[in-house]
C-alpha cells in the first residue's frame, strides 16, 4: 500500500490530552483508545506500510490477554518478547500488562556478530528473566526457538501464538505499586540486571517528561529507535500512549540503511515533530549528506520542534555538524533538546528547557580527572554539555566518595531520586543495595551542577586510572577522531596491564587502509595523538572495521571491546604484512 491508499492517525483529535495523569498504564491505554490516534509504520523508503490506531491495539491487546490467561500466564509472571517495531510487538505488550504479567523486551540480531552470539545473548536474558514463553517475529524463529530451548522456556512465533484460544475471562485490575515491565539495560548481556519498573514510576517519568518538553497541540513524534532500550521502549512507544500522541515509526535496521528517511517522515508531518536519537544518529545523517545537496529542496526540517538527544554522550561537534548540514532545510539548533537518564530511572532525570537548545561549558582537563593543574603547559579544555534540568518530581545532587554533597561546579556522582526510579533489579538484592541509598539512586555517572542545570562527564566505570592520573576514555577517542578518515565510534579507549606488569592506555581503531607502510604510519600518528592528550604512551592497536562490539542501542561498548581483546576475540591486524 502507499500513502495515497492509507490515511495515517492525526496529531489532534476531539479527546482532551492528559499528560500521563493516570493510576496503572492499563488506565493510560484505556484512554488512548478512546481517541483517533496511534502508530503507524513505514518501511525503508519512509512509505506508510500499516495504520495501528490505539482502539485496534487495545481490542488486540485485550484478546493477546485472554491468550496468555489461557496458557496459563499470569499475575508476576515473565513474558519475553522480542521487540521488533511493529503493532505485534505493541499489542502484546499491552497485552501482558493487562494480564498482570511482566512484558520483558529483548533485542533482535544486530549486524554485530553472528546467530550464535545473538543465541548466547537471548538465552543470558532469559536465564535472568525466568519468563514462562519467548514470543518473537517468525523470521528469526530458529535462533529465537534455540535461546528458549535451551533456557526450558516455551517459545512461539507471533503468528503460531495469535492462533490460541481466547475464552472469555476476568482480567486482574493493576495497581499502581505492581510491577509493569522489566528492561534490560543496553550493556547488560553477560551480567544482565533486569531493572522492574512500577506503573507508578511509569507514569511518573512519562508525565515529567512530557511536561519537561511541554508536549501540546500538534505535536507528533517519529522514531527509529529500538524498542528494547529504554529510549525507544519508554520515549517512543509507551510515553505516546499515556500521553496520546501519534507516531511515525521506521524500523532501526532500516534507519541503518537509509537514515534520511527519517528526516523525510519529519519533513512530511504538517504538525510539530517531536523527535530522539542518540548523537550517533545526528552523526549519521550529517555525514550521509553532500554538500552539494540542495537539502531545503529535499528536506523541511523547520517544525522539528523537539530533536532530543540522550543516551551516550553528546558531542557538541556533532551537533554543530549538523545544523551546518540541515540549517538551509529549516533546521533550528534551539530545537536539540539534551537530556539525561537512565533504565534505573524508568527514562529521563533532567531535560533542557524547549527552545534553549545546546549549551555548552568549556572545562579544564584536570579539573575533569581530579589531578592539579600543571602550569608549564597550556591549558586544555573539554567542552561540557549542558543536559538540562531535573522533571518535576525527581531530585538531583552530587556527591563525593565518602557521600558528602558538593556545591556548583564540583564534579562527583550523580545521585537522583524520585517515583519514577526503580523498583529493584530483578531477583538480585545485592546490585539493587549497591545501588538504592534510602531512596538514592547511585546513577554510576560523574557530573557537577550549575545553577540547577546538570552536566555530565562520564561513566565512573569507564574511567582509567594509571599512577593514580585519572583519564576520561571519551577524551581519548575524540581526540583520534580528529585525524582524517575516522568515524564516531571506530575507536575505543580503555586500560590494560602492560607486560612489565603497569598499567597503560589502550587504543583499539578501526583500519580501513591495506597498505603496510601507511598501517605503521597511521598506529604512529594515533600514538602521538594520544601522548598529547594524556602525557604518556599508549597500546595502539589497528582492527578491521566492523569489529568493534556495540551495544543493542549501538552504543561502542568499551567494558566488552577490552574483554573481547584480552581473551584474544579481537585480532589486531597484522602490521608487519
Amino acid at each position: 500500500m502507499t500513502d495515497a491508499v492509507l490515511t495515517p492517525t492525526p496529531n489532534d483529535c476531539d479527546l482532551p490530552r492528559r499528560r500521563s495523569d493516570f493510576a496503572t498504564f492499563t488506565e493510560a491505554v484505556d484512554y488512548a483508545a478512546r481517541s483517533a490516534k496511534g502508530l503507524n509504520f513505514h518501511d525503508m523508503r519512509g512509505t506508510l506500510e500499516l495504520v495501528y490506531p490505539f482502539t485496534q491495539m487495545r481490542e488486540d491487546a485485550l484478546k493477546f490477554a485472554r491468550q496468555l490467561v489461557a496458557a496459563g500466564i499470569g499475575k508476576d509472571d515473565r513474558v519475553a518478547l522480542v521487540a521488533e517495531t511493529s503493532p505485534e510487538f505493541a499489542a502484546l505488550f499491552c497485552a501482558c500488562v493487562y494480564a498482570g504479567a511482566w512484558p520483558v523486551p529483548l533485542p533482535l540480531p544486530t549486524t554485530f556478530g553472528g546467530k550464535d552470539s545473538y543465541i548466547d545473548q537471548l538465552s543470558v536474558q532469559l536465564e535472568s528473566s525466568d519468563p514462562k514463553i519467548l514470543i518473537y517475529p517468525g523470521e528469526i524463529g530458529e535462533m529465537a526457538f534455540a535461546a528458549a530451548e535451551r533456557q526450558g522456556c516455551a517459545g512461539e512465533s507471533w503468528g503460531d501464538f495469535a492462533q490460541r484460544p481466547d475464552p472469555e475471562c476476568e482480567l486482574p485490575e493493576a495497581q499502581p505499586d505492581d510491577i509493569c515491565y522489566l528492561q534490560y539495560s543496553s550493556g547488560s548481556t553477560r551480567f544482565p540486571t533486569g531493572v522492574a519498573v512500577t506503573h507508578k514510576a511509569l507514569l511518573h517519568n512519562l508525565y515529567g517528561h512530557a511536561t519537561g518538553v511541554n508536549l501540546g497541540e500538534n505535536d507528533r513524534v517519529i522514531s527509529w529507535l529500538p524498542w528494547y532500550h529504554d529510549m525507544g521502549l519508554v520515549g517512543c512507544f509507551l510515553s505516546p500512549i499515556a500521553n496520546q500522541a501519534s507516531c511515525d515509526y521506521i524500523k532501526t535496521e532500516h534507519f541503518a540503511r537509509r537514515p534520511l528517511a527519517w528526516l523525510e517522515l519529519i519533513s512530511r508531518n504538517p504538525g510539530n515533530s517531536l523527535s530522539y536519537s542518540p548523537t550517533f544518529g545526528y552523526d549519521i545523517c550529517a555525514r550521509r549528506i553532500s554538500s552539494q545537496s540542495h537539502v531545503g529542496d529535499r528536506f523541511d526540517l523547520s517544525r522539528w520542534r523537539t530533536a532530543g538527544n540522550g543516551a551516550d554522550m553528546i558531542r557538541p561537534d556533532v551537533m554543530q555538524s549538523f545544523v551546518n548540514a540541515f540549517a538551509e532545510a529549516g533546521f533550528k539548533a534551539s530545537a536539540f533538546t539534551p537530556s539525561y537518564g537512565l533504565a534505573e530511572a524508568t527514562l529521563a532525570v533532567t531535560v533542557m528547557p524547549p527552545g534553549e537548545g545546546i549549551r555548552v561549558e568549556l572545562v579544564e582537563e584536570e579539573r575533569l580527572s581530579g589531578r592539579p593543574r600543571d602550569l608549564s603547559h597550556p591549558a586544555r579544555y573539554r567542552a561540557i554539555v549542558n543536559c538540562g534540568k531535573a522533571l518535576p518530581g525527581m531530585e538531583v545532587e552530587i556527591r563525593g566518595e565518602n557521600g558528602d554533597v558538593r556545591g556548583d561546579h564540583q564534579i562527583g556522582k550523580v545521585w537522583c531520586r524520585g517515583d519514577s526510579v526503580m523498583h529493584s533489579y530483578f531477583r538480585n538484592e545485592e546490585a539493587t543495595n549497591d545501588c538504592l541509598v534510602d531512596g538514592w539512586l547511585d546513577t554510576g555517572d560523574m557530573g557537577y551542577l550549575a545553577d540547577g542545570y546538570l552536566f555530565i562527564v562520564g561513566r565512573a566505570k569507564d574511567m582509567i586510572i594509571i599512577n593514580g592520573k585519572n583519564l576520561w576514555p571519551q577524551d581519548i577517542e575524540w581526540a583520534v577522531e580528529q585525524l582524517p578518515g575516522f568515524n564516531h565510534g571506530d575507536i575505543a579507549a580503555f586500560s590494560i596491564d602492560t607486560e612489565a606488569g603497569e598499567e597503560a592506555p589502550a587504543v583499539l581503531v578501526h583500519c580501513r587502509v591495506s597498505d603496510p607502510d601507511e598501517r605503521i604510519k597511521l598506529r604512529d600518528q594515533i600514538a602521538d595523538k594520544v601522548r598529547g592528550v594524556t602525557g604518556m604512551s599508549c597500546v595502539v592497536e589497528l582492527v578491521p572495521p566492523r569489529t568493534l562490539p556495540r551495544t543493542s542501542s549501538g552504543k561502542l561498548s568499551r567494558a566488552k571491546a577490552k574483554r573481547l581483546y584480552l581473551a584474544g576475540e579481537i585480532q589486531p591486524l597484522d602490521l608487519a604484512a
